[in-house]
């Protein structure tokens, strides 16, 4: 088995790489002025993705951050089969969490990362 440790997140607008292993879109809404096969996807997990009212209260703004976190942590506490979806890959091997947001430091790919890693 296994651990979940290998698993980095990147912009969709970043260029695929084989080091991506599996590229899982962790975004409810697909990014703009992405090409399906541009992306390089093994699957589009939107189920994973914070809800639409919490993305949209959030809005990225980082003064909202950490509720943003806890309100997000809480919704994947809730959601056990995008979870264990997601776990199920972490087995195979590394998992790159592709993202469309602007910000490199507050957003979902972010607390699913260190979610990831600590269960």
């Amino acid at each position: 088995m296994r651990s979940h440790h290998n698993v980095q997140i990147k912009r969709i607008y970043e260029p695929a790489s084989p080091q991506d292993g599996a590229r899982v879109l962790v975004d409810r809404v697909w990014p703009r002025g992405i090409r399906k096969e541009r992306a390089g996807l093994t699957l589009w997990l939107k189920e994973i993705a914070p809800s639409t009212k919490l993305r949209q209260w959030f809005n990225h703004d980082p003064e909202r951050w950490e509720q943003f976190q806890r309100e997000y942590r809480r919704e994947l506490d809730a959601n056990d089969e995008a979870v264990s979806r997601l776990r199920a890959l972490c087995e195979e091997g590394p998992v790159t969490l592709v993202y469309g947001a602007r910000d490199e430091e507050h957003n979902q790919a972010v607390v699913l990362q260190q979610y990831v890693q600590k269960r």
